[in-house]
């Protein structure tokens, strides 16, 4: 059996369904309200296409949107944009409308309301489940089309109560999910020369429930031992009873989904105290440049997973820029180092543009809805497929392995070091032992 079979087997959908929370009020609702003729077309602004634009651009999650600003602006300067929407023969300006959740669940409510009240054709969003899931309930629940990225699929889609045969209609979104966190970090784990015991360090909150019911057999099933760490509380500042546990165990692989602050307290202890895996893969951290620093040199070989970045080989459907060129263009303007982030959020104003002018009416938002569902398209993120699934609404990005190395312009680097999930991304380093 093949390493792929593997991970079909482990990933079920008991396993995944735990990770199912509240939010199916919001499918009801909806439905009541459809079938009620309440929802559907958007006839307040018929000369006038309006995109809601959701993320965190404040507070403790703004690393997530360092470069939204940049991304919306040359969104607004294409011409596809900045001339207006072709639709049925008739030609609508378009205005994107940007609102900041300041990193708070409550608020990311609160502004998704005050676009849908304003009578918006779409609401796109971005960065963690925290944003994008009160935005798409919401607009789920009003019948406004949503497309969210950058939150694990699983998170976003059976945390707010679907399944697989009762999806969403209205909602959509774009990234990847366990299966895929799987498929970049196992075969960086079977580069190495190790006794197959992994380190697991998951946190008693949502994502670490979800990583220790749903990785945990993905990691036994690919014949790996796990050693669980314990579900230990958010912003805990003494792991020297996991790392002793770790130590004892004799670990020589490592995984973990923790806030940025518990990770850089954690792996400095674990340095002190003589825990030092030969490869160390991690999630949720040392996603961006501006979470190296609080590590310093203890970040290089540390490996992760990287969904977009200037040595993907795709281009814009909006402006032609290439991956490279976005990249070098943000750093150019910000002198701030690109983030993975710029791909996505360029991405959502594609899918935007796609779906609004491939209905006859874009202001019908039950069409408009229908093509999200079904849209197929290739963009600055790569190929991307709605009708492939895992489930209705999901379509899916696949990610690279990648290490922080040594930076020359700026203190680190990412290193494509593994492209078996995507081989269209060209390898630019060699896979090295976080710890020889």
């Amino acid at each position: 059996m093949g390493f792929q079979d593997r991970l079909d087997q482990e990933i079920t959908r008991r396993t995944l369904l735990k990770a199912a929370g509240a939010g199916a009020l919001t499918l009801s609702s909806a439905a009541l309200l459809d079938a009620c003729g309440i929802l559907g077309t958007n006839t307040s602004s018929n000369g006038k296409i309006t995109i809601g634009y959701v993320s965190p651009q404040t507070g403790e999650a703004a690393g997530f949107a360092t470069g939204d600003n940049y991304v919306i602006n040359g969104v607004r300067a294409a011409s596809a944009y900045k001339n207006g929407f072709k639709v049925g023969g008739k030609t609508y300006d378009v205005q994107i409308v940007v609102k900041d959740t300041q990193s708070d669940q409550t608020r990311a409510g609160a502004v998704t309301q005050e676009l849908i009240n304003a009578g918006v054709d779409i609401v796109l969003c971005a960065s963690t489940p925290e944003v994008t899931n009160p935005v798409a309930n919401l607009c789920e629940a009003n019948g406004v089309p949503c497309v969210a990225t950058i939150v694990p699929w699983e998170s976003w889609f059976f945390g707010r109560g679907a399944t697989p045969t009762k999806p969403f209609k209205y909602t959509t979104m774009f990234f990847f999910g366990l299966h895929e966190f799987a498929g970049c970090f196992f075969p960086m784990w079977q580069k190495m020369n190790t006794n197959k015991v992994v380190a697991e360090m998951y946190p008693n909150d949502s994502d670490g429930g979800a990583f220790r019911s749903n990785f945990i057999p993905l990691v036994t099933g690919a014949g790996y031992k796990s050693l669980d760490g314990g579900a230990y509380a958010d912003l805990t500042t003494d792991y020297s009873a996991m790392i002793s546990k770790f130590k004892n165990g004799n670990a020589e692989l490592f995984s973990n989904c923790p806030l940025p602050p518990d990770f850089n307290t954690f792996w400095k202890q674990a340095v002190q105290q003589g825990f030092k895996p030969k490869l160390a893969t991690v999630a949720k951290v040392l996603l961006f440049p501006a979470d190296t620093t609080a590590l310093g040199d203890l970040v290089i070989n540390i490996a992760t997973d990287c969904w977009w970045s200037p040595f993907h080989p795709y281009s814009s459907t909006l402006t032609g820029q290439t991956a490279k060129q976005l990249a070098d263009g943000f750093e150019q303007s910000s002198g701030q180092q690109w983030l993975s982030s710029l791909g996505s959020v360029h991405s959502l104003f594609e899918i935007a543009h796609e779906a609004l002018t491939n209905v006859n009416d874009p202001h019908d938002r039950t069409a408009v809805a229908a093509k999200l569902n079904s849209l197929t398209y290739s963009g600055i993120s790569g190929p991307l497929d709605w009708t492939k699934g895992p489930v209705p609404g999901v379509a899916i990005q696949q990610p690279v392995g990648v290490q922080w190395r040594k930076g020359t312009t700026y203190p680190y680097s990412m290193v494509v070091v593994d492209n078996s999930l995507n081989p269209s991304v060209p390898l630019n380093g060699e896979l090295v032992p976080t710890n020889a």
